[in-house]
């Protein structure tokens, strides 16, 4: 009967949505960032394991959670996995989609909204995991601080290391057997796809139009 409780659990449920999101979109887009994104993510995952393992701090109610698949709870993955996706997206909004002089106030009311949703979905679920006794605050606290650090980290490896290989990697044959591109050049891959689609659109339609008298 606890509503607060199971709106909090469902909402821990984000990392799962999240890495389902990220493989759909792989499937769909397959371009390279987002690769390095959900690389990322995994990297990020297996740091949470190594330190839950090398300082073996027990979680504060370990037999309300029997089914829970660890029993160590420093940092909080949940937290260390939802800051990193937030950091990370947050550096891509100002950062990878860098604004222009032209930029309309809509562009850049979006992303102000964006931002603040991505931090408020991080502090519920941060929340929650306290809030259903998995983690302490403390636990919490860490985990945060460590995903906004290895987001920082992941995201200047992608630009500076990684970002000027993408040519040259969506060149390689099997990148083009898999379609897999590289838009680092486009500030804005939204606006570029939709203005290419509806410029395309046209031109075909004008060629319909034309065929059919």
């Amino acid at each position: 009967g606890d509503f607060s409780g199971q709106l909090l659990a469902y909402l821990s449920l984000g990392p799962i949505f999240i890495i389902v999101g990220f493989v759909t979109l792989i499937i769909f887009k397959r371009e390279l960032h987002t690769i390095s994104f959900l690389g990322g993510l995994v990297f990020n995952e297996g740091v949470n394991w190594l330190i839950k393992n090398v300082i073996r701090e027990p979680r504060p109610c370990e037999e309300a959670h029997s089914a829970v698949t660890t029993k160590y709870g420093m940092p909080s993955s949940h937290s260390q996995f939802m800051w990193f996706f937030s950091v990370y997206s947050f550096l891509f909004l100002y950062l990878r989609m860098h604004q222009t002089n032209n930029a309309r106030f809509l562009d850049l009311l979006w992303r102000h909204v964006l931002s603040i949703c991505l931090v408020t979905v991080a502090l519920l679920v941060s929340y929650s995991r306290v809030y259903l006794l998995y983690h302490t605050w403390s636990q919490v606290l860490y985990g945060g601080v460590a995903g906004s650090i290895m987001a920082i980290a992941w995201f200047a490896f992608t630009q500076e290391i990684l970002t000027p290989l993408f040519p040259r990697i969506a060149a390689w044959p099997i990148s083009e057997f898999f379609l897999i591109r590289d838009t680092s050049l486009i500030p804005n891959i939204l606006w570029f796809e939709y203005t290419v689609t509806r410029a395309e659109a046209r031109n075909r339609q004008r060629k319909l139009g034309t065929k059919l008298q």
